[in-house]
């Protein structure tokens, strides 16, 4: 298949751009891929690195006059390549993609990939779900269940969950996690378990509800606890914040931006995302690949990740105290079934979350809805009989 991928990220864009460069390096050996996204992004450059990949400047903008120069020129683009098949990301690259197909001798099929929870109900999106989509792909039961109650339920829904490579996420043995441990802490108690979050220092990925729950503990459990979260240093009033909790950087550790997440991972016993919102989490499924039970809010699609008491703990959005009493249960009842749950998260991990499941539903997707979009095209022709 001839596939053209597009997206509207300029800066790092987080697990969306994660999850559009794990779909173009596996599916490199398998498709004709094109990638045109804008060229001051994280995507743009680390795509232009991988071999067989054509990656090209792709705008997407909304001013008037601008607009209108970037829909005819990627209509020319789509007119003389013939691509099969669009896959869209965003909404501003999802609007030019549809504008550009409107009319087109041999109009591509397009597939929309909804990364978030966001609402579903403005104009533009009512747009693009009657005139520029043939499928949709939600990263995971909520997030499709929201599409199939939207203006796109006429559309084909799809549920393919985000894909981690279990090989390069793996569990470290015994002196690698020593290591890692000492890196962040130093000398660590037995007892001790590190709860560890590669998702981001933004309060909304509920954090900050961890770091309160333990505050409040009893002294003789919360000096049990260490927390590592990785991403964007803090600001100064996080910081004030933390010091007004009695919390300092010896049980609490910003690592900071990190290219490569495994040594925080594997200083880790437990893997959180306690999020207001989330799609989906590259950060749960990375954690659990690497043998980590992991500790969630009931929040989107986060409870899709793991069993409650197999794979981890489910707490409800927001509630500290319920998350207390969570983090009381772990440290008094549940070290011993940490290495049992954290081996059925990375089994969870390799049948469901792992990259060859998703390339395989995601190129599964692709055929369906390009099948069904030349099945659209044959019907309309008329019978010259």
């Amino acid at each position: 298949m001839k596939i053209l991928i597009t997206d509207i990220h300029h800066g790092n864009g987080g697990g969306h751009v994660t999850y559009i460069l794990g779909l173009i390096a596996g599916l490199k050996e398998r498709c004709d891929v094109t990638l045109a996204v804008p060229p001051t992004g994280r995507l743009f450059q680390r795509a232009s690195a991988l071999k067989g990949i054509r990656v090209l400047p792709g705008l997407y903008t909304s001013r008037p006059l601008t607009l209108l120069r970037e829909v005819l020129r990627l209509r020319r683009f789509l007119a003389r390549e013939r691509f099969d098949l669009v896959h869209v990301n965003g909404s501003a690259d999802h609007r030019h993609v549809m504008l550009a197909r409107l009319g087109l001798r041999h109009p591509p099929a397009i597939v929309w990939t909804k990364h978030n929870t966001n609402r579903i109900d403005s104009f533009g999106q009512r747009m693009r779900a009657r005139f520029g989509t043939d499928g949709a792909i939600g990263v995971s039961k909520y997030v499709a269940a929201q599409l199939a109650h939207s203006c796109y339920r006429k559309r084909a829904i799809h549920v393919v969950y985000h894909g981690v490579d279990a090989i390069h996420f793996a569990p470290p043995d015994a002196q690698q996690r020593r290591q890692y441990r000492e890196q962040l802490f130093g000398h660590l108690p037995e007892d001790a378990l590190v709860f560890g979050s590669t998702g981001g220092t933004d309060i909304e990925k509920g954090w900050m509800l961890l770091v309160q729950a333990i505050a409040e503990l009893p002294p003789h459990l919360r000096s049990r606890i260490r927390v590592v979260v990785a991403g964007d240093p803090p600001s100064q009033d996080v910081l004030a914040t933390l010091a007004e909790l009695d919390l300092d950087g010896s049980q609490v550790v910003f690592p900071g931006l990190v290219k490569d997440v495994r040594p925080i991972l594997g200083a880790c016993d437990i893997g959180f995302v306690l999020s207001y919102r989330e799609a989906a989490s590259y950060a749960l499924y990375e954690a659990m690949a690497m043998g980590l039970p992991g500790l969630v809010s009931d929040a989107g699609g986060l409870p899709e990740g793991i069993r409650h008491e197999k794979e981890g703990w489910m707490v409800p959005v927001g509630d500290v105290s319920a998350l207390g009493e969570r983090l009381r249960a772990i440290l008094n009842e549940c070290p011993k079934k940490l290495a049992a749950m954290g081996a059925s998260a990375r089994n969870r991990a390799e049948t469901m979350f792992s990259v060859p499941v998703f390339l395989d539903q995601t190129e599964q997707v692709y055929r369906e809805t390009s099948a069904l979009r030349s099945a659209v095209r044959v019907a309309r022709v008329p019978d010259m009989a």
